[in-house]
């Protein structure tokens, strides 16, 4: 059954065949084919719970279209926007794993080429803020998680003593593996609601931190998009934001839990599973580094 929502939107061409996308944690996707092509619905309202705006993500969808690292925006109204359909593999970690130096190499283009695309008011991401602001809202809310929050606000500041100044340059902020699509030729991204100007830092410990690379990945990694290996200092840095993506990712579901429902999402489950990764990346900091 197609719902009437999608049959209603006004830019298809002839009949239509729709199926739904699975796997989103918080936004409903279709599938949907007409005469024209194959294409990709996606529906979501603005969360400012989690700092969205439907519209920025649409203006940064189309940018990074522009740029070459995106599929086409084919049509957007409120709740909803239409994009092209791209045939590719969705990456899995041990795909992301397995091919470091070319997501490095992505990264290094997305972060030095997307900023001439971007238009209207700069959006600022800082990982630091955002779980700042979710501990606010997960204390608001009564949430099970709540107990926690003193340690983990305690955890962050020592999180964010430890980053060195970066230039600022225009980040994706949610590279888990399924964003990243192989068409066999190139690398695509996909997903840009969290997307705004940043350090390169929070995308190159998210992407692997959220495919769990080992330490020759992730060294293969920082030296694709660095051009040489990392210093002391940056490797100090990388290690402690790679923990807090994983503050921020637990974080993100407590709020999730809270605010969201999507079909066969397990929200608190998602956060508790961030926090045990987040705890064996403490220890490997501590046995790498020392005390925070």
């Amino acid at each position: 059954m197609i719902p009437d929502t999608i049959r209603a939107l006004p830019c298809w061409q002839g009949e239509i065949a729709a199926e739904p996308l699975h796997g989103g944690l918080s936004n409903e996707s279709w599938k949907v084919t007409d005469a024209a092509g194959t294409h990709v619905v996606r529906f979501g309202r603005d969360y400012p719970f989690h700092h969205v705006d439907r519209a920025r993500e649409v203006m940064t969808a189309r940018a990074a279209h522009a740029a070459g690292f995106g599929p086409a925006v084919e049509y957007a109204a409120p709740g909803v926007s239409v994009g092209q359909f791209i045939t590719a593999a969705t990456w899995t970690p041990a795909d992301v794993s397995a091919a470091p130096d070319r997501v490095g190499a992505l990264l290094r283009r997305f972060h030095h080429e997307m900023s001439a695309q971007i238009t209207g008011a700069g959006f600022i991401f800082w990982p630091f803020h955002v779980i700042r602001d979710y501990a606010r809202t997960i204390a608001a809310g009564g949430s099970p998680f709540a107990p926690g929050l003193p340690d983990q606000l305690a955890l962050a500041a020592k999180l964010e003593a430890a980053q060195i100044p970066m230039p600022i340059v225009f980040g994706h902020h949610d590279l888990l593996p399924a964003n990243f699509l192989d068409d066999g030729q190139k690398l695509w991204l996909i997903d840009y609601e969290y997307a705004g100007f940043g350090t390169a830092m929070f995308d190159l410990a998210g992407a692997a931190s959220n495919a769990g690379m080992n330490g020759a990945e992730t060294e293969a990694l920082l030296v694709a998009y660095l051009g040489h290996k990392p210093d002391a200092a940056f490797a100090r840095a990388f290690d402690a934001m790679q923990a807090a993506s994983l503050l921020r990712e637990a974080m993100w579901a407590m709020v999730s839990d809270l605010h969201l429902s999507a079909p066969g999402a397990n929200y608190r489950a998602y956060a508790a599973e961030n926090l045990e990764k987040l705890t064996a990346s403490l220890s490997h900091f501590t046995q790498t580094h020392g005390t925070l």
